[in-house]
């Protein structure tokens, strides 16, 4: 299983280029950062792919409800960004029919990338995409045992497509800091109340802290990790601190450094 770190889109640059030496320096696997609203992270994932050369650059994920793939396609190209390092992560945002704007979507960057085009999605129809029609799924919030039954459902759904296995990614809200555990805990809080997580929360029987690692230590966050290592293929530890400050970060990249 690889170990990527995740920060909000919204991070300042100065802390997305030393968070992704950091990391590229430690041998993790990617940065991911958030997409959110009035929030460009490809803009992000530029800054870091000027202060590193190995480091893979995850968005997840952008709404393709307000970006189609054509704008999708010009922003990656105007920033520069090398297609061979992204892995570019795109949902349905608020999409009434969201399969068929996904596949859509997908198709579309087909034609205009050749970056690995990654599906984020919470339900198992827009997760189905990702098996059939792109290159892997990024799930979120999930313990696990959900996210190693969502990998099994995946790699089957492209074996019959006779498709390539899909790579299957996980977003875990990780602290290793207790001064951190009430921003996480707000942050599950806050997802719990959207209707969409809500459902899906119903539908799996856990909450959002049980796809969650509140560590106080590097071996407690080493334990967490652990736990899913059969689950996925690649690990986001999305990281949750005090402030947001590099030197935080910087101490859960540490913390998994041998």
């Amino acid at each position: 299983m690889d170990i990527s770190i995740g920060l909000a889109g919204a991070t300042p640059a100065l802390t997305v280029r030393a968070v992704a030496q950091a990391a590229e320096d430690a041998g993790l696997q990617a940065l991911w950062l958030n997409e959110t609203p009035g929030v460009d992270a490809l803009a992000g994932l530029a800054e870091a792919a000027a202060v590193t050369q190995r480091l893979r650059l995850g968005v997840g994920v952008i709404p393709l409800d307000r970006f189609p793939a054509e704008a999708i396609a010009a922003r990656v190209e105007r920033l520069g960004i090398p297609p061979e390092r992204l892995l570019l992560g795109v949902g349905s945002g608020g999409a009434a029919h969201a399969r068929a704007v996904v596949a859509a979507g997908v198709e579309g960057l087909r034609s205009r990338t050749t970056a690995p085009i990654i599906v984020g999605g919470l339900g198992p129809l827009v997760r189905r995409v990702g098996a059939e029609l792109a290159d892997g799924v990024l799930l979120n919030w999930l313990p696990p045992a959900a996210a190693a039954e969502a990998r099994h459902e995946a790699r089957a759904q492209a074996t019959a497509g006779d498709r390539p296995r899909p790579h299957v990614a996980l977003y875990v809200r990780t602290a290793i800091d207790t001064a951190a555990h009430a921003a996480l805990v707000a942050e599950a809080e806050r997802y719990a109340a959207f209707p969409g997580y809500a459902a899906n929360f119903a539908r799996i029987g856990r909450g959002p802290l049980d796809g969650s690692i509140l560590a106080s230590d590097p071996v407690g966050l080493r334990a967490g990790i652990a736990e899913y290592a059969e689950a996925v293929d690649e690990l986001v530890l999305r990281a949750i601190t005090p402030a947001n400050a590099p030197d935080e970060v910087r101490r859960i990249v540490d913390a998994l450094i041998p």
